[in-house]
């Protein structure tokens, strides 16, 4: 792992979903300058842009150049490097963990993310950097608190109830699809990019 907070958004493609998710993530996070936010694909049209619709909707939320990016194919290393890593599908969470399974624990489709942050309190949050038995609490830098914040997404993954359909923990595919799709694909990840800033800026505020 690096010096810095690697957060890593998966999709198919990397022109769509994953880009326009890695550009709100790093909007929203711009002022904690740990944090290094990415992006690649299970079958990346390697060195390609965001598509033009992409582009738009992300120009359209705030994002200052949306046309730097370029494709790049996921890794079993780009994986390691990773912090938190967010597929925008289960089906891309499968790929990610038969690729390496030593980050199960910090990958999550984006939207479960958000369900889990939502149902995880700044109370829940503060437990979790209370001092342990034999005294010392966690880490407590910017890193430190942001990793806590992933541990304890992922360990109540058991107790925040699934949604009734399990399709609502993905965020739809819009490539070669109308501009409709790419705005429903927009309102299902732009939420969930949201809660998941609120839930790590919350992580690093709490007084400890």
């Amino acid at each position: 792992m690096s010096e810095k907070f690697t957060i890593l958004t998966v999709c198919t493609g990397n022109i769509c979903r994953s880009p326009l998710g890695e550009q709100l993530l790093a909007l929203g996070l711009a002022n904690v300058p740990e944090v290094h936010v990415e992006s690649a694909g299970t079958q990346a049209l390697v060195g390609k842009g965001m598509t033009e619709q992409s582009q738009a909707i992300a120009s359209s939320l705030g994002v200052a150049h949306p046309e730097t990016h370029a494709s790049r194919q996921v890794t079993e290393d780009i994986l390691d490097q990773a912090n938190l890593i967010f597929a925008m599908s289960r089906e891309h969470r499968r790929a990610i963990v038969e690729l390496n399974p030593r980050v199960s624990k910090r990958v999550f489709t984006i939207r479960e993310f958000a369900r889990l942050a939502q149902g995880t309190s700044a109370a829940d949050l503060a437990a979790e950097f209370a001092p342990g038995p034999f005294g010392g609490g966690v880490d407590t830098s910017t890193i430190g608190r942001l990793k806590t914040a992933v541990a304890a997404a992922s360990a109540s993954r058991g107790m925040v109830p699934p949604p009734a359909d399990p399709e609502l923990d993905d965020v739809i595919d819009p490539y070669r699809q109308s501009q409709d799709v790419y705005n429903r694909s927009a309102r299902e990840l732009k939420p969930a990019v949201d809660a998941t800033v609120q839930f790590l800026q919350t992580a690093l505020t709490i007084e400890v």
